[in-house]
């Protein structure tokens, strides 16, 4: 029996009966001995019986041949003898424990490549493709953009806009030198009102002016007045 086809069928078998993580490997460059080996995990033993008999009957009725079975009466390790293909069925424990990857696990082999594709009918039609993927929608030509040019008076108050701005920056720039008028505080604002509120002082008149030592002495005239006889 051909390669492909025995290790497509061996595949199959344990999908029936559900078994758990499926690996195939190619071996022909480490031994004589056989061409591939699958590796497949049960969660029972009585799930791994039952892959070990799924495989065995596929194979049988395919007329390929069976050279051995191995661990049947446990459960826990079942190994099936195709000649060209060895098929380990174990438990999780047990598969993880022996770490047959390592060993046999060199290059593996894909399980779509495994498996036959299905031959067309001659009355098949092609499938019809969903008009909402992308793929299948038919390519639409670009109509090209026209963009529309702004009015000349819409044109002219931007460039006024744009030309006024840098003269507003100039403005805000000179005002930086201006001295700034500051409030006065509370305290401040008070002391004047006290201030205020105090009476006004009077205001002397200027002394005389002494004189001077070398001024002369001023005369003073002294007026005789005549008596009146009675």
């Amino acid at each position: 029996m051909d390669i492909k086809k025995l290790q497509t069928l061996v595949v199959d078998a344990l999908e029936d009966v559900k078994g758990q993580d499926i690996a195939v490997f190619e071996t022909s460059h480490l031994t004589s001995l056989f061409d591939r080996i699958a590796i497949v995990s049960g969660t029972s033993n009585r799930q791994t019986k039952a892959l070990a008999a799924s495989v065995r009957n596929k194979v049988k009725d395919a007329g390929g041949d069976i050279i051995g079975m191995e661990g049947e009466d446990t459960g826990e390790w079942v190994l099936v003898d195709l000649g060209d293909m060895i098929v380990h069925i174990m438990q999780a424990p047990i598969r993880a424990y022996y770490r047959l990857e390592e060993i046999w696990g060199d290059t593996p082999v894909k399980l779509g490549a495994a498996k036959r594709a299905p031959k067309k009918a001659a009355g098949d039609e092609p499938k019809k493709v969903s008009g909402h993927l992308a793929a299948s929608k038919a390519n639409v030509e670009a109509t090209p953009v026209i963009e529309k040019k702004a009015p000349a008076k819409k044109a002219a108050a931007a460039t006024t806009a744009a030309k006024k701005a840098p003269a507003k920056k100039a403005t805000t720039s000179k005002a930086v030198g201006k001295t700034v008028k500051v409030a006065p505080t509370k305290t401040e604002a008070a002391a004047v009102k006290a201030l205020k509120a105090l009476p006004e002082k009077k205001v002397r008149a200027p002394r005389a002016a002494k004189p001077a030592a070398d001024a002369a002495p001023a005369k003073t005239v002294i007026k005789r007045i005549k008596k009146v006889e009675a």
